[in-house]
């Protein structure tokens, strides 16, 4: 199954955060990963901010590995429909109207997102 996972999974998997091991569990076949262009955005801004622009390009590198969806005109428009559905800030509505329209499971320690169909939320 194809998963999507959250700026905040990426972020303790590569700060080695107390949920590192949770979010390790599913980046074993990066194939099956889809990443929206705003969670490799997100993830660089503070990787770059937190540890350096050299880091913070080592790990955009990493999640090009996966599928990489870009913001299209009709996404967009899905994802400030569920924005408005479900109250959502824009960043987490893009990151689960990808989801929805991937067919992916979401992965996230966002709880704004927790309890939306489709999504595992990791406290």
């Amino acid at each position: 199954m194809k998963t999507v996972i959250d700026s905040s999974g990426w972020i303790q998997y590569f700060s080695n955060g107390r949920l590192a091991h949770k979010y390790a569990s599913y980046l074993k076949n990066l194939k099956e990963i889809i990443t929206p262009t705003i969670v490799l955005y997100e993830v660089y801004k503070i990787t770059k901010r937190e540890k350096g622009e050299e880091t913070a390009l080592v790990i955009a590198g990493q999640l090009n590995a996966t599928e990489v969806i870009p913001l299209t005109d009709s996404l967009a428009l899905f994802a400030a429909d569920i924005s408005l559905q479900h109250r959502l800030a824009m960043a987490d509505a893009i990151v689960y109207a990808t989801s929805l329209e991937e067919k992916a499971e979401l992965i996230t320690s966002d709880s704004d997102l927790k309890g939306l169909p489709g999504v595992v939320y990791l406290p």
